[in-house]
Parts: C-alpha cells; structure tokens; sequence
C-alpha cells in the first residue's frame, strides 16, 4: 500500500511539474527561403520534412508546421507556420506566428 501511494505521488508530481510537447522544433529565424510561385512543395518538404496539417483554404492546398509546449503551470507556448500552394505546387503565400518569447521579440521588431 505505501509503495502504491509512492508510485501515484510520482506520477502527479511528473504530471504536475511536467509539460507536454506537440509537433516537431523548426527554424524561425529566416524564412527568406521560401519565393512566392518559386519555391515547391518538394522544395518545402526537404526544409521542413513531413507536415503536422495539411488541408484546404478556398482551393489552395495548405501544409501546417506547428511546434506546440503546453504546461500546467505556466504559459503554453505555440508557433505555426502555415503555406498556401498555387494549382502549380509553388507556395503562393505563408503566415507565421509565434508566441515564444524570444522569437516573439525578435518578429515584433523587424
């Protein structure tokens, strides 16, 4: 019995303290890579690898890279980096946004 409400501390310590991470990390310094209707889907997927959405806006296919930290205590931190693609499979346009401090800083000051 007093092994078992051990274990259970454990757990709601680890949980409590703990955070849960969502996506995969990338890059947000630069996106000076990516050329409206210059830039592929292929050119796309070798910087970024495997997208965590894809989907539709009005017709134009979208891939969404999203890095995701929740926590219980805390600020969760988000960023999201989404691209339109033309009929052709170059990128159209992109929107990123962030909530990490450091690289919230950095874009509100460009």
């Amino acid at each position: 019995m007093y092994r078992k409400r051990i274990l259970i501390l454990f757990f709601m310590l680890t949980v409590g303290y703990g955070c849960i991470t969502v996506g995969k990390r990338f890059d947000s310094e630069d996106f000076s890579w990516i050329v409206k209707n210059r830039t592929t889907r292929e050119d796309v997927y070798y910087e970024l690898g495997e997208p965590f959405r894809a989907g539709n806006d009005s017709g134009k296919l979208t891939w969404t890279y999203g890095y995701y930290k929740y926590t219980l205590f805390g600020s969760t931190r988000t960023k999201d980096l989404t691209i339109y693609f033309n009929p052709d499979k170059t990128v159209d346009s992109y929107v990123f946004s962030t909530s990490f401090p450091g690289e919230k800083e950095a874009w509100k000051n460009r």
